[in-house]
């Protein structure tokens, strides 16, 4: 049959358009707000006299797995999530990893060794994996071209809004006499996840999920809200067509695993895991898992290194405002540039203040750690979790997504489970080591990273030069048009006419809306053969992977 649009009623709900899309992504946010808040609700109390004291005065092994040793449930969820989000959707997703993430902070807060909380802290991770990565997959499905980058932002600005919250809980609880100030920071994630978990019941599931499982009228009523619920609406009927016609050119592709995606993707494949890698590589972690530790080793004493970390914390949440509108008005490309460049001149500068151990050397560290967190949660904090689910296709999106999270989690264990070992073999050291990562990850961006600003998501293959954005509708026709049928992902075969009835009771070709950006333009790829292939055409001084032009659309 040919692609037809379900008749559904006008919507019933008063929140539509961009205040049900503000409110999604703000209410999304709670999930990456959750591993914020536990990534660093550790970094204040291992530096606490009362929890030092209960566990006996840990060893430098001891603080670093019971930080790090999050990343392995995380790491092992993450990979896990793509499918169960393939198979359960984006919103039941969201409500196991919450309801997992309440169990691990109980368990934690009910910690009677180290064992037990090395246990909860796993299971929280298991929480925090499906989280990391089910959130950024339905905030891009979820956001239109033209503010992807922007709801994508303030989705980060949460979780560094969760790693601040945490640190202030930190410092005011240390003013508690007892094991209650470390205790009643780790309950707060119980409360937390509790919110998480019964407002994902009443979000709205993805569309293009809804619409991969042959669930049509709901992803139509979706994305009617999504634009103002009008079911009328010129946008989301065209969103409808373009998001229908990927499904099935992709269902007949055939079954996306993730041997398939490595051999047709591998190029976006590594793209998405080095940006998470070199998220954590460049340093953040350092900081975020073990600032007061940090701080004390520049020279500030007990209660004081949490007060730095805190107002470190609310600098950290400033900085990833400004984001919000330049990763839409400048692009991905320019921000991870210059973050890098400043991140790596302010781990260099935090390594030889430490080095020469000047009497200034407290405040110069400070004014370095919060210059590096500015930058890092300006350019290298949000625009890895943007990047990976914009570059992926639709059949690989939650695979692609779930590796490159995993990446994250991976790096993310090795770094924190290193650093308190590092600090006390190679000292000053530590900082620019990872400051010669931030220069690496220039590098690479510089030579590799294509632009994907206001591009959308059906049309990212142009991007990478697979498919000519001036002969997709072309291509697409040929497609579908010369299959009988194609089986869903139930065995179902749905037989396709040409498309030039798409829509269309006449049978003319239908025209494409002014609010999808092929209509204005054409995008010109120029094709690489490889990851390094726009480094080597760079050389070559003949442009590269990231080189691409908008044109407007000739007559």
């Amino acid at each position: 049959m040919s692609i037809t649009i379900p008749s559904i009623p006008p919507s019933k709900s008063k929140l539509v358009g961009q205040p049900l899309l503000y409110i999604i992504s703000c209410f999304a946010s709670l999930g990456v707000f959750l591993f914020g808040y536990d990534q660093g609700v550790m970094s204040g109390i291992i530096t606490g006299p009362y929890f030092k004291s209960y566990f006996n005065k840990p060893s430098a092994y001891e603080i670093g797995t019971m930080v790090a040793i999050l990343e392995v449930g995380a790491f092992a969820t993450s990979i896990a999530a793509g499918r169960i989000g393939d198979i359960f959707g984006r919103r039941m997703t969201l409500f196991t990893g919450a309801s997992i993430f309440v169990i691990g902070g109980a368990i934690q807060t009910m910690s009677v060794g180290f064992y037990s909380m090395v246990l909860g802290r796993i299971v929280s991770g298991a929480g925090v994996g499906l989280l990391s990565t089910i959130v950024p997959i339905y905030q891009s499905e979820i956001s239109p071209p033209n503010h992807r980058g922007k709801l994508a932002c303030i989705e980060f600005t949460g979780n560094i809004i969760g790693y601040a919250s945490s640190v202030w809980v930190d410092y005011f609880c240390s003013y508690i006499e007892s094991d209650y100030s470390w205790r009643i920071p780790l309950s707060m994630q119980c409360v937390i996840g509790s919110v998480l978990a019964a407002g994902s019941l009443v979000l709205p599931e993805s569309p293009r999920w809804l619409l991969d499982t042959d669930r049509d009228v709901q992803g139509m009523q979706v994305l009617a809200d999504l634009h103002g619920g009008d079911p009328q609406d010129a946008t989301a009927m065209e969103e409808f067509r373009e998001i229908k016609e990927t499904v099935l050119r992709d269902r007949h592709a055939g079954e996306g695993s993730y041997g398939r995606m490595w051999k047709k993707y591998k190029q976006r494949v590594l793209l998405a895991m080095s940006s998470q890698a070199f998220a954590q590589l460049n340093g953040i972690n350092v900081i975020s898992y073990y600032a007061p530790m940090v701080f004390e080793q520049a020279g500030w004493v007990g209660r004081d290194a949490l007060l730095m970390a805190g107002i470190n914390g609310i600098i950290y949440i400033l900085s990833t405002i400004p984001t919000w509108y330049l990763s839409d008005l400048w692009g991905r490309r320019p921000i991870l540039l210059s973050g890098a460049f400043f991140m790596c001149l302010a781990l260099s500068a935090t390594g030889w203040w430490m080095y020469i151990d000047a009497p200034n050397t407290p405040q110069a560290v400070v004014v370095c750690v919060i210059v590096f967190n500015a930058f890092f949660g300006y350019s290298w904090g949000p625009i890895p979790w943007l990047f990976p689910p914009e570059i992926m296709p639709l059949s690989y999106r939650a695979k692609g997504v779930s590796l490159s999270t995993a990446t994250n989690w991976l790096f993310n264990w090795i770094v924190g489970e290193l650093t308190p070992i590092l600090q006390e073999l190679i000292g000053w050291r530590l900082y620019p080591m990872h400051g010669f990562f931030c220069a690496c990850s220039f590098v690479l961006v510089y030579f590799c990273y294509p632009e994907t600003k206001g591009i959308p998501l059906e049309e990212m293959d142009a991007v990478f030069g697979e498919i000519p954005i001036s002969d997709e509708e072309s291509e697409t026709s040929s497609l579908l048009g010369s299959q009988q049928g194609s089986p869903d992902r139930h065995g179902r075969t749905t037989s396709i006419s040409p498309p030039p009835s798409y829509g269309s009771p006449s049978g003319t070709p239908r025209k494409r809306s002014p609010s999808t950006s092929s209509s204005t333009r054409k995008v010109h790829a120029i094709r690489s053969t490889g990851l390094f292939g726009g480094l080597i055409d760079r050389i070559r001084g003949r442009g590269g992977l990231s080189e691409y032009r908008a044109v407007e659309q000739e007559e």
